[in-house]
């Protein structure tokens, strides 16, 4: 079973520390974000009773992936945390919103 290291392509466990702690800041600061969020939106868990979660769970999803590309390059790993977002959204299907790339 390949490690993080070798799935990834990581070079040194400094980048992988730095990596774990990227995705730990963006999990968090993507759910304390989704909470501002939903008030500037007007959703409110008494307007949407049951449907509150699932539509806040929505919301965060884009909140972490901006942040993930934006704290990834401020830790000195946006090629790193790119090419994931990247994997992400066309396994997803979403490859559409991604910029055509050059096959020179």
């Amino acid at each position: 079973m390949p490690t993080f290291k070798q799935r990834w392509n990581i070079q040194s466990n400094t980048q992988l520390t730095v990596i774990i702690i990227v995705f730990a800041l963006t999990g968090s600061s993507s759910a304390w974000l989704s909470k501002p969020f939903c008030l500037w939106l007007g959703i409110t868990k008494e307007e949407l009773g049951f449907w509150f979660t699932p539509v806040r769970l929505l919301l965060i999803f884009p909140i972490y992936q901006v942040l993930l590309v934006l704290i990834g390059f401020l830790f000195g790993q946006f090629e790193f945390f790119w090419k994931f977002e990247k994997k992400i959204l066309r396994s997803m299907r979403l490859g559409f919103l991604l910029p055509k790339e050059n096959k020179d």
